[in-house]
């Protein structure tokens, strides 16, 4: 069964492809950081303390997720990560979007050419319904299909 939502556009793409899903608030510098540092390809979820994602495939996927939480460099590891080509491939929030996630993506489009796709405001059924490995696809006018 496929459902639609419509979210908020922050960073506008077409793009089709899994998903994995975080039910609490991922906490970018702990999860990106230590795939950044090392200078990953791919980058695996390092923190621990987020068990829906650990060890978990960041790379080349949509996160879903509600909100970022953590460090105020959490958004300069999501320009960092994105600018190598080691980010996600996009971020679908079901809340809005904050200020450091938003910078990071936003910076990773101007300063970098890097895309990651962003929508916020999915809400909570977003949330509930999505589960891990399963085809999201974006239009850029915030259009989520999952399924």
């Amino acid at each position: 069964m496929k459902k639609t939502f419509r979210g908020r556009t922050i960073i506008p793409g077409e793009w089709t492809g899994p998903c994995v899903v975080s039910r609490q608030g991922v906490n970018t510098l702990a999860s990106f950081q230590k795939g950044a540092l090392a200078d990953k390809k791919t980058i695996v979820c390092s923190d621990q303390n987020n068990p829906d994602l650990y060890n978990k495939t960041l790379t080349g996927v949509a996160v879903c997720l509600p909100k970022t939480i953590g460090s105020t460099t959490g958004g300069m590891v999501l320009q960092t990560v994105a600018a190598r080509g080691a980010g996600p491939a996009a971020l679908l929030f079901s809340e809005r979007i904050d200020s450091l996630a938003a910078g990071g993506v936003i910076l990773a489009k101007v300063w970098n050419g890097a895309t990651v796709v962003t929508v916020d405001g999915l809400g909570d059924e977003f949330l509930r319904f999505v589960e891990d490995g399963m085809t999201v696809s974006i239009r850029a006018d915030g259009t989520v299909t999952a399924g």
